[in-house]
């Protein structure tokens, strides 16, 4: 069978326009755009998930010029075990997202909840919600529009460490800030 020299381009076309459709641009699942699980560089974790010193400044520059203020740096809240309670060290990072919030009504966030591997995949998807959703209560006494905020849940399945000792689990019993 023989293809004549126009459907033969078309063809090509269509194939490269599917294969650019289909690639990625994003960053990585903790809502970093520079290519690391934790923003130090070294793809992993540091033992700072208390700390929440979590880099995130790739997506700063062109979408927080919104109204002229900045998409907070720190992405990245942490939780104690089998617990959906904020900590106070992260009560101003929230603080700082809400603030970002509602200056830009045109913003939206998806707060990505998650956990560590101990539990049932069922019991690790509802305590990844109900992390999300506290984080999305305390916007929402912030003044956030509920409208910008979406909750989803990942539970055990998108671990930011691998490992199985407490320094793993800390770093994966989070909530991430997805803009």
């Amino acid at each position: 069978m023989q293809i004549k020299p126009y459907a033969r381009s078309l063809a090509i076309a269509a194939s490269l326009a599917v294969m650019a459709g289909c690639s990625s641009t994003g960053g990585t699942q903790d809502g970093n755009m520079n290519g690391t699980a934790n923003g130090n560089g070294s793809g992993v974790g540091t033992g700072t998930a208390g700390t929440g010193q979590t880099s995130g400044s790739g997506l700063g520059e062109g979408a927080g010029q919104m109204a002229g203020s900045r998409i907070p740096e720190v992405r990245t809240i942490y939780f104690a075990f089998d617990s959906e309670t904020i900590r106070p060290e992260f009560q101003s990072v929230l603080e700082s997202h809400a603030r970002f919030l509602s200056d830009n009504s045109n913003a939206s966030v998806v707060l990505q909840g998650h956990t560590d591997e101990r539990g049932t995949r069922e019991y690790n998807l509802a305590l990844g919600e109900r992390r999300a959703n506290a984080v999305k209560r305390f916007m929402s006494i912030q003044g956030v529009s509920p409208s910008q905020v979406e909750v989803v849940s990942y539970g055990e399945e998108r671990p930011a460490a691998r490992g199985g000792n407490e320094e793993a689990y800390a770093q994966n019993r989070r909530v991430v800030f997805a803009y």
